[in-house]
């Protein structure tokens, strides 16, 4: 990896956003700062909202042991954030996944990668806010406003109800601009960082046992068919379900004063922030329970919160559950934002129904707000089913992640296809002190594609385990993915083919002079 002392700014390379090629005016609001910029990328990953809500996943399936899933999942994760990072230095674009894998492979390819990461980010948005109800319950029993919390949907009820609340928070605040939305984030993301870093060091200092507890399984994967290590694939999906989205920092980048230099630093910081500080957490919590053989460390109403109620009782305990819950709202907050700029992106080039009406910005912030609202409504519909389906709103949340990894995948292949042919990366890169892997690069594309192939296949194996039962649940990833994917491949051939292309309003003087 390569990436040489940038030369003195210049009114060129402050004016250089990568935006020509694709034939885009510059429409948004240009105001995100280096801090905001890695902040989107942080509050997408959300270190307390991802550990916090899965923990009890990883833990009950495989122990103390599947905490070696992090660096494992970490490792994958940073071969394709690199990628992007690289493509972030040359397009820093909104709805970047959709964009780059249109400019590396071919429109539909590229209109493919956009559609499953556009639906996957509506269903993300709804599984985010559920996360409300795993703590605010806990801070004060008002917070349970259906029923005590023990009635047969009191907890999946209330959880829509404190979800739904949460999504107009996120809805109003992105109508109102970047600006509000970049304030709040960076807040939000500035208090989560310290809190998550004190709660590592004061788990750290309660430690109550060494290390050796993560080398044995504990008991974990006996009788299964493949033993431990079909565990651990299972127990790997809470790993793998928190690290991503750290592509945010880059989609917001026709708002980020000078995106080509920022975007790429923001990536790789937020994924290393996530990383080490996730990690901490989760390492010492397990070394500072209490009691690792206690049944509710694996359960939805004990878990990692469990644990630092153990530790931390009283008033500290409780500041930190505040925290986790800013957590959740920045979460959920850079999910709604990164959903609405992707439909910016592809409504711009008329790839979705009603274009013209997605891609229109209000006068007053400069901000997408009908992709706003439309994201809203449609994330709290997907809520209600949570209320009596809870099983299928599991299974819609778990393919979510995988259409996440696919839609990676269609940016990581066509990329390695045009390492091999010689087309990438541009020499311009180099040349104008941007960020490449240099010499690094083919060796570490192959692995980012290789990753995201194998963890895809992990992900959507049909686990009963994991998507529980009838069939077209446990087929739920292979079904449900194949219908939306399908779903919006009849609109591209039906109508998509003959209209696609950039939008007069948001194209640039010169392409639309030769349109």
């Amino acid at each position: 990896m390569t990436t040489t002392r940038p030369p003195s700014p210049s009114a060129a390379h402050l004016t250089d956003h990568g935006m020509d090629e694709f034939g885009y005016r510059e429409s948004l609001s240009r105001s995100i700062g280096k801090f905001s910029s890695f902040a989107a990328g942080v509050s997408y990953i959300s270190i307390l909202t991802g550990t916090f809500q899965l923990f009890y996943f990883g833990y009950s399936t495989a122990g103390p042991g599947y905490l070696w899933s992090w660096p494992l999942v970490f490792a994958g994760q940073l071969a394709v954030a690199l990628c992007f990072m690289e493509l972030a230095a040359k397009y820093p674009v909104a709805g970047s996944v959709y964009n780059w894998s249109k400019k590396l492979g071919s429109r539909i390819v590229g209109w493919s990668a956009g559609w499953l990461m556009l639906t996957a980010s509506i269903v993300t948005l709804s599984a985010v806010v559920l996360a409300l109800q795993l703590n605010m319950p806990r801070l004060w029993s008002g917070f349970q406003i259906v029923g005590d919390g023990t009635g047969a949907h009191d907890y999946a009820t209330n959880a829509v109800i404190l979800g739904t609340v949460l999504i107009i928070f996120t809805t109003v605040v992105n109508a109102f601009g970047v600006k509000l939305m970049a304030m709040i984030n960076s807040t939000g993301v500035f208090i989560e960082l310290i809190a998550a870093v004190l709660i590592a060091i004061i788990l750290g200092l309660h430690v109550t046992r060494g290390p050796s507890v993560f080398f044995s399984t504990n008991g974990y994967g006996a009788g299964q068919s493949g033993g431990y290590l079909s565990a651990f694939l299972i127990a790997s999906l809470a790993s793998g379900y928190v690290m991503y989205g750290f592509d945010t920092a880059s989609s917001l980048g026709e708002e980020t004063v000078e995106p080509r230099r920022t975007a790429p630093k923001a990536i790789l910081r937020a994924l290393l922030a996530s990383f080490v500080i996730g990690g901490a957490i989760l390492v010492f919590a397990v070394m500072a329970a209490p009691d690792v053989r206690d049944e509710k460390l694996g359960t939805t109403d004990g878990g990692l919160q469990y644990i630092v109620q153990q530790v931390m009782s009283g008033w500290l305990g409780r500041v930190f559950l505040v925290c986790i819950v800013i957590a959740v709202i920045v979460c959920s907050l850079a999910v709604h934002t990164a959903g609405i700029r992707l439909t910016f992106a592809m409504a711009r080039d008329n790839a979705l129904p009603f274009s013209e009406k997605l891609a229109k910005l209000s006068v007053k912030h400069s901000a997408p707000v009908i992709p706003a609202v439309i994201i809203g409504v449609l994330s709290a519909l997907i809520l209600v089913i949570n209320i009596g389906q809870p099983q299928v709103f599991t299974v819609l949340t778990s393919i979510a992640v995988i259409m996440i990894y696919l839609a990676y995948l269609l940016v990581t292949a066509p990329m390695l296809w045009q390492r091999i042919k010689g087309n990438w990366p541009p020499s311009d890169l180099a040349g104008n002190g941007y960020f490449t892997m240099g010499r690094w690069g083919m060796a570490v594309n192959i692995v980012a594609v290789l990753w995201g192939s194998g963890m895809a296949v992990n992900l959507a194996w049909p686990r009963e385990a994991v998507y529980g039962g009838p069939w077209y649940n446990t087929w739920g990833a292979f079904i449900y993915i194949g219908a939306i994917l399908g779903a919006g491949l009849i609109w591209y051939a039906l109508r998509g083919t003959r209209v696609i292309g950039v939008l007069a309003s948001h194209a640039a003087p010169a392409a639309e002079a030769t349109s």
